[in-house]
């Protein structure tokens, strides 16, 4: 048992998938469909429910930030991890906009957007990964995710009405630099292509 664990926490030989990051990844593909629930359950007009979404969306988030940082600390970085994750994080944010569109809070088109860009780097980042390429993340696409989390938060949240245009000009950002870091990974990687 404590060679388990001492291979669980300290990276020793080949790192197990029985872990505390993987099982966070795990968890939160798992409540994807509650968070859905939730929102849908909200219908954008019931602020009781509104809240819980809203919490059940900041967990999440929470765990995606808990579960790479304590991979990275404990060297319990695994294929597993390396594959769910990212999973877990396009799962979450597609289900965030989706829903938001089915309860008339959001656009369609913002979501069309959204989703074709993340889909669409996400394939072609496959497709270089094929080719010996790892494309990291850019700090632009830090910045994106980011701006997506707070626009969705906001949105779930049952904010007052003179709130209704800050929290759009926020959305209206996060799907700026959604195409603008999508569109530089692509310019990025033709250029380097060239060199």
């Amino acid at each position: 048992m404590t060679r388990v664990w001492c291979c669980l926490v300290s990276g020793d030989q080949k790192t197990s998938n029985w872990n505390v990051p993987n099982v966070l990844t795990s968890l939160r593909i798992i409540a994807v469909p509650v968070f859905v629930w939730l929102v849908l359950r909200a219908d954008n007009t019931d602020h009781k429910w509104m809240w819980w979404s809203f919490g059940c969306f900041v967990a999440l988030m929470i765990t995606d930030k808990l579960d790479g940082d304590i991979a990275r600390k404990h060297n319990l970085i695994t294929d597993f991890g390396k594959i769910a994750d990212p999973i877990a994080d396009k799962a979450l944010m597609i289900a965030a906009f989706v829903s938001l569109n089915i309860v008339g809070a959001l656009p369609v088109w913002v979501t069309v957007v959204i989703i074709f860009r993340e889909l669409g780097i996400t394939f072609w980042r496959m497709i270089q990964l094929r080719h010996g390429k790892v494309v990291p993340a850019s700090k632009g696409g830090k910045i994106k995710t980011t701006l997506q989390t707070l626009a969705i938060a906001l949105y779930l949240m049952p904010l007052p009405s003179w709130a209704d245009l800050p929290v759009w000009l926020v959305m209206l950002a996060a799907v700026a630099v959604t195409v603008v870091t999508g569109v530089q990974y692509l310019l990025d990687s033709r250029k380097e292509n060239r060199g």
